[in-house]
């Protein structure tokens, strides 16, 4: 099966597959893409026949015909207007006409089938499974932060080995790689690699230069640039090309990639039809829009270009109800000893399957009178619904690879290599199925629906409620709780005898609310972090020592933040050590007092101090000098181009100053930082280590302050044996 498509400007289309011998293409020149246009209200009287003389007469349009199909889940088969079109380019500019004729009033009709990526859309239309028949060649092209906006690279890395020169030498080099791995792949740091080269070529009079396996076309561009603001958070959309024969993944470009490795986004190639190159780059709601697209395909139903499901009616004391999230135990801050950590298996998915909360059947008319939804009098209808199909192979399969993962773990030498490759694909899996919730909320959502979203949660509070009242019954004290996940600590006031088995407990649960509860971690300790700036705890921000192993369990605090530098974790993560080998604040002042010290003697590396933050606006969008600014200003200096929601990295040089002297690029030669300014950010991540135990920066800085000797108790206990 083709693992790429690429589609030419005078119609033909290429399909790439892989062989023995390398890759092969089979070229199709009978390729028409086709859309689809229907009454919006099925009721309605309307003829499409004006419409259908007007696209009759389009030049982009190869033949219309009236056809049977579903324009959704619950309604039946109705005759509607298909479009062929001579090119995917031409859809788009196509269904808008639908809308601006005056033949038919605005919101009349509606079209369906029609923003599609367009590789995604090949393989739907042809029933193509993108998945490779054999394992794919990469070959990996990057470049230094510093040459990201040059028109000539200077420097530029060819799988593992770097090359310097001049623009010949290094054409030279890319072309005699590309020859020799042939590669089905080629995985960049930017693909703007692949224009740049191409310009190097024509400056340099290189004319063989090729990255291409079609001797015709050399690259395409496929998009532009972009900037976007998701959920409050800004993001960026680099220009994305095309290398016929070759599928590219752009590392600054690719949210699965990045997370799984190819093995995680081979696993969801089939499933969503998506070829790797287009799924390289789609996000966790792209993919899981395709999966559900393909299941509505399978049934004979229409996409809508865009949502118009309505919010249904509500009262005032419905929406206040409904409007709320998961259920949460505020933690108790505080070293917990001998906890038990347990999770409801894929909770919100297995909610939607075994509850069959889904778009089309909530509040269902033929169940009006039924309470169905715990605490909001919603009906769920009986007949099993689409999103159903769409998630449970999904929980099975990955409840499949971990049940392979665990066997492979067991196993006295296990394979690592297949490890590895079974944890990417169950993480990828992982990823569709944590976003199939929100996405019943989201307003753009195709085929999502709030009412199911807020029924998710009702659901969510009341199971988690009835684990809690469980547990406690069997002799167990609840520490803490967020949505899937409960943290127990026997009871003090049971007697021994009387705590009840949790593996027992769990399956009792589990056979009660029909959604498996796994006993997820034990630990010989845990800590509740208090909040910065409130003896409340903290809600998803804790430590603890997993219970016979060397490894701790680190949530919310500096170690798993991306902006930490490598020097502060490792400082972290060291008095997170001490604290348990000791339980002593003293040994991990101890330790803090040695990292100042290495700090002040400027014995730590600069490269270990780097901090790395995502831009959230242009340069001149900032009111405030702060580092990012500082930042942006010294990368503008060099004419670096970062753009809005990408990273940028660097070194605190001096904080007290407010230009752009205040930090240092990380790429830069750097010869000195700032040594109080990462010696508050030291204090602050030792602060997240004893403020279970009452400290608070002020204290830890009285203490560093006063000289003073070790007690005994401040080493790491040892065994007699």
């Amino acid at each position: 099966m083709p693992f790429t498509i690429d589609f030419l400007n005078n119609g033909r289309v290429l399909e790439w597959e892989t062989t023995a011998d390398g890759a092969v293409a089979t070229e199709r020149d009978d390729y028409t893409p086709r859309f689809y246009v229907a009454p919006r209200d099925p009721d309605a009287d309307i003829d499409l026949t004006a419409l259908q003389l007007v696209y009759d007469q389009h030049p982009d349009v190869v033949v219309t015909e009236m056809v049977s199909r579903r324009p959704g889940f619950r309604r039946d088969e109705e005759p509607v207007l298909a479009v062929d079109v001579s090119h995917t380019d031409r859809i788009t500019a196509l269904a808008r006409q639908a809308r601006q004729l005056s033949d038919y009033p605005v919101g009349d009709l509606t079209c369906f089938n029609v923003d599609f990526s367009r590789e995604f859309r090949y393989c739907l239309e042809n029933d193509i499974d993108p998945l490779p028949a054999s394992e794919l060649s990469t070959l990996r092209l990057s470049v230094p932060v510093n040459e990201t906006s040059n028109d000539i690279y200077g420097q530029l890395s060819v799988a593992s080995d770097t090359v310097t020169g001049t623009p010949t030498e290094i054409l030279t080099a890319v072309q005699a790689a590309l020859e020799s791995h042939d590669p089905d792949v080629l995985v960049c740091s930017t693909s703007e690699i692949v224009p740049t080269l191409y310009k190097m070529a024509t400056d340099a009079g290189v004319d063989d230069f090729s990255m291409s396996r079609w001797p015709d076309v050399d690259y395409q561009q496929l998009a532009s640039r972009s900037t976007y603001s998701s959920y409050g958070r800004v993001g960026h959309s680099p220009a994305r090309y095309n290398v016929p024969g070759r599928a590219i993944i752009d590392e600054s470009n690719t949210f699965f990639y990045g997370e799984t490795n190819l093995d995680g986004v081979l696993d969801l190639m089939s499933r969503s039809k998506k070829p790797i190159q287009e799924l390289a780059w789609a996000s966790i709601g792209n993919v899981l829009t395709a999966i559900q697209i393909c299941e509505a395909h399978n049934r004979g139903v229409l996409v809508p270009w865009n949502s118009w499901r309505h919010e249904f009616y509500k009262e005032m004391g419905t929406l206040h109800d409904s409007d709320r999230g998961g259920f949460i135990f505020a933690p108790e801050v505080g070293v917990h000893e001998d906890v038990h950590e347990l999770d409801f298996s894929s909770l919100y998915p297995n909610i939607i399957c075994t509850r069959n909360v889904s778009p089309d059947v909530i509040r269902c008319d033929c169940h009006s009178d039924r309470d169905d939804v715990p605490g909001l009098g919603y009906s769920i209808c009986d007949e099993r619904d689409y999103l159903v199909d769409v998630l449970q192979p999904i929980i099975d399969a990955r409840d499949e690879i971990k049940t392979a993962i665990r066997r492979e773990q067991q196993r006295g030498e296990p394979d690592e290599e297949r490890l590895a490759e079974l944890e990417r694909r169950s993480g990828a899996l992982k990823w569709i199925l944590v976003a199939c919730f929100g996405y019943q909320g989201f307003s753009n959502a195709k085929f999502g629906r709030i009412e199911c979203h807020e029924a998710i949660n009702a659901y969510a509070r009341e199971i988690l409620l009835a684990a809690k009242q469980r547990l406690e019954a069997g002799g167990w004290r609840v520490v803490h709780g967020i949505v899937d996940s409960i943290w127990v600590t026997p009871d003090p006031n049971v007697d021994d005898d009387d705590h009840e088995n949790l593996e027992v407990l769990a399956t009792e649960i589990t056979e009660t609310v029909e959604i498996r509860l796994e006993h997820e971690t034990h630990y010989d300790w845990v800590a509740f972090v208090p909040q910065r700036k409130s003896d409340a705890g903290a809600l998803t921000k804790y430590f603890g020592k997993v219970a016979g192993e060397d490894n701790f369990k680190i949530r919310g605090i500096e170690a798993r933040q991306r902006s930490t530098p490598l020097f502060i974790e490792k400082v972290q993560r060291d008095c997170l050590e001490q604290f348990d080998a000791t339980r002593s604040p003293d040994a991990v002042l101890h330790r803090l007092q040695d990292a100042v010290t290495r700090l002040h003697a400027g014995t730590v590396p600069v490269e270990h101090l780097v901090e790395r933050n995502r831009v959230s606006k242009p340069l001149e969008g900032y009111t405030k000098n702060t580092q990012n600014v500082a930042a942006l200003k010294r990368a503008r200096d060099q004419d670096l181009a970062i753009h809005p929601g990408q990273d940028i990295e660097y070194v605190v040089v001096d904080d007290e100053k407010g230009s752009r002297e205040r930090v240092a690029l990380a790429h830069e030669k750097i010869e000195s930082y700032d040594v109080s300014y990462y010696e508050t950010q030291l204090i602050r991540a030792v602060e997240s280590v004893l403020s279970p135990l009452g400290w608070d920066q002020t204290e830890i800085r009285r203490e560093l302050s006063e000289s003073r000797e070790l007690e005994l108790t401040d080493f790491p206990r040892t065994s007699n044996k």
